[in-house]
C-alpha cells in the first residue's frame, strides 16, 4: 500500500468504512497487507494492525507471518516514509540496503522520485536524495503513489519506477510530456498486478473496465547475492 490509505481521521469507525468492509473477502482469505505513509495519514497509523507496519514509520520485511518461504529467500521488500525523510531513516535504509542477500530488492513508498504528473518538481528533489541509495545498492524496482494517476517510468541507472495511485481516485490530464515517461494512464481509476518468478518480475496495469493499460516483463540481470 503506497500511502494515502485511510483519508480519514484515524477512528476504528474510519478503518472500518474505508479499509475494512471494501477488503473483507481478501482479509478472510488471509492476504497481509503492508502500508506506506502518505501525506494524508494521520500518524498513529503505524500501530494499526492490518497494515502490518510494526508500530514503525519505516521498515523492511523478507518472511514475516503469511509470507511464502519462496518470496521470503529470494525478494526483500523496504517501505520508506516520504513524508519525513530524516537522517536516522537515511540511515536506516542505506544500512539495511547494504546488508539486504536478496535477489530482488524493492522499496516501497508514498511520493515518486520520478513523475510526469502535477508534482513533477518535489519528485525532482526527492531523486537528489533518494536515488543514489538506489543505485549504489542495486534496488531493482520501485512503487510510489500520490499522484492520482498511473506512470511506468523509463529505466533510470538500472532502476525500474512505477506511479501506481489511481486505485481511489484519478486525475485526468495531469499527465504531461516528459522524458521520463514509458506509459502513463490519467483516464479512469487503476491498480497493479505484480508477480515474480525467478529472475523475471511480470506486472500488469488495469483499469476499473478491467481492460490492461499497461504490461511487461522485468529481467534481473545482476548476479545473485
Amino acid at each position: 500500500m503506497l500511502g494515502d490509505n485511510n483519508y480519514g481521521d484515524g477512528s476504528p469507525e474510519s478503518y472500518r468504512h474505508r479499509f475494512e468492509d471494501p477488503y473483507t473477502p481478501l482479509l478472510d482469505a488471509g492476504v497481509k497487507f503492508y502500508a506506506a505513509l502518505g501525506n494524508h495519514d494521520p500518524d498513529e497509523q503505524w500501530h494499526y494492525p492490518l497494515f502490518n507496519m510494526g508500530g514503525e514509520r519505516y521498515y523492511t520485511f523478507e518472511r514475516r507471518a503469511g509470507v511464502p518461504p519462496l518470496i521470503g529467500d529470494r525478494v526483500q521488500f523496504f517501505a520508506a516514509d516520504t513524508v519525513n525523510l530524516d537522517a536516522a531513516q537515511l540511515s536506516w535504509l542505506d544500512r539495511e540496503l547494504s546488508r539486504s542477500t536478496a535477489d530482488w530488492k524493492i522499496v516501497f513508498f508514498h511520493h515518486p522520485v520520478y513523475s510526469s504528473g502535477r508534482y513533477s518538481w518535489s519528485s525532482a528533489l526527492r531523486r537528489q536524495t533518494l536515488e543514489q541509495v538506489f543505485v549504489e545498492h542495486d534496488v531493482d524496482v520501485v512503487f510510489s503513489g500520490h499522484e492520482h494517476l498511473y506512470e511506468r517510468v523509463k529505466p533510470q541507472k538500472g532502476v525500474m519506477y512505477f506511479v501506481a495511485g489511481a486505485s481511489g481516485s484519478v486525475r485526468e490530464g495531469d499527465l504531461q510530456a516528459s522524458p521520463y515517461m514509458a506509459k502513463g494512464y490519467d483516464s479512469d481509476l487503476s491498480f497493479m498486478l505484480i508477480e515474480i518468478a525467478g529472475d523475471a518480475l511480470y506486472f500488469q496495469a488495469i483499469n476499473r473496465n478491467g481492460e490492461t493499460i499497461d504490461q511487461g516483463e522485468i529481467v534481473r540481470t545482476r548476479p545473485s547475492s
